[in-house]
């Protein structure tokens, strides 16, 4: 069964606002049964504030009442059909002591996957196109210092949006490989 958010502060709201049993709200909670009865001898969780699940779209007043008439139910979440958000691409923050690494992940970029697009890179790494292309064309303002190393190893990126992007970007590899054949051949 799904946990609702903050689970103890939401066993408080419910202890604090509701005649349900301590062993639906333990379950429902994901607490274990002395939890919520301490919580209701106030010596659990005395700092938390209650959570409400109603006011929050976890729970129905509906559901509460069903369960508090009949102390054998089980109080059902409310599943929400839309997904929650996860980050989409583009734009990200990075913290200042990791900024001054982006140039070394663009060079390990460029050296060990030039079919990536510079959107790409500069999506990886959250950088900008000048830098990149700066660092490509090797006149970037501090070029002499900068030593290819792996943005994963760097924390600038996760390993699975690396290969995402080098799974999209494999047809174009294959294309780079065939102009260098041509032009060696």
């Amino acid at each position: 069964m799904t946990e609702p958010l903050m689970p103890m502060a939401t066993a408080v709201w419910l202890v604090d606002n509701t005649s349900l049993s301590f062993a639906q709200v333990a379950k429902f909670c994901g607490l274990h049964e002395l939890e919520v009865q301490g919580i209701a001898d106030e010596q659990v969780a005395v700092n938390i504030v209650g959570l409400d699940p109603v006011a929050n779209g976890q729970l129905t007043w509906e559901e509460i009442e069903r369960c508090q008439n009949d102390s054998s139910a089980a109080l059902q979440i409310i599943i929400d059909d839309v997904p929650a958000k996860t980050r989409s691409g583009g734009a990200k923050y990075t913290p200042v002591s990791k900024r001054q690494d982006k140039p070394d992940a663009i060079a390990w970029l460029l050296k060990n996957h030039p079919e990536l697009t510079d959107a790409q890179i500069s999506k990886l790494v959250g950088t900008t196109k000048p830098t990149i292309t700066a660092i490509r064309e090797r006149t970037h303002w501090n070029m002499s210092n900068i030593k290819p190393i792996d943005p994963v190893l760097l924390g600038l990126c996760k390993q699975m949006e690396l290969d995402a992007a080098v799974a999209k970007a494999a047809p174009r590899r294959a294309e780079i490989e065939e102009k260098q054949e041509e032009s060696h051949g």
